[in-house]
């Protein structure tokens, strides 16, 4: 009856390992992906400031917009949870496709060769960005999931461990930006 007993309580032990060791693969899975989304961040704010001055040489008079850039860069850097950044960033999409929209207006400026770089720069800085997100929602599903099904629930329960967000688009990220000159 004893060595039943012990059996039982080892079975248990070692599930709850099992369970435990899931979890934090899952969430170091979370956390490498948030790195990866930070580090094309990173590189999208360093490429910011040298587009903007590039057009301001040609477009000097569009004021507004680079405010709103500059702006829109600030608070993304800013932004502390997941969704506050989620949504800083949205804002931020949405003011550099008002700085291309503007850009399409100066002939002079699509031909330099210095503003072709960092657009191409930049789109290939947005697409990193956004395979980034990809990654990082499909490992937030798979560590929200694992900790919302049975049995291991109880013990994500026990540990503290929680649900983490999505980082997603806004409603009026998903329409195209209006220009009007």
């Amino acid at each position: 009856m004893g060595l039943i007993l012990l059996a039982v309580v080892v079975v248990i032990i070692v599930w709850i390992i099992a369970i435990y060791n899931g979890l934090i693969r899952l969430k170091n899975r979370v956390d490498e992906a948030w790195s990866d989304i930070s580090v094309q961040l990173k590189r999208r704010y360093d490429l910011i400031p040298n587009l903007v001055s590039t057009v301001k040489g040609y477009a000097a008079h569009e004021k507004e917009v680079f405010e709103k850039v500059t702006e829109a860069r600030t608070r993304a850097m800013g932004a502390g949870t997941t969704g506050d950044k989620a949504q800083a960033e949205n804002m931020l999409s949405g003011a550099l496709k008002s700085l291309f929209a503007v850009a399409e207006a100066y002939p002079d400026l699509k031909a330099n060769q210095n503003f072709l770089e960092l657009q191409r720069e930049l789109t290939d800085t947005e697409d990193k960005i956004q395979a980034a997100r990809r990654f990082y929602n499909g490992n937030v599903r798979d560590f929200n999931t694992k900790i919302e099904i049975f049995p291991s629930n109880i013990v994500a329960g026990m540990l503290n461990f929680t649900k983490r967000e999505f980082f997603g688009i806004e409603e009026g990220e998903k329409e195209p930006v209006k220009v009007e000159f």
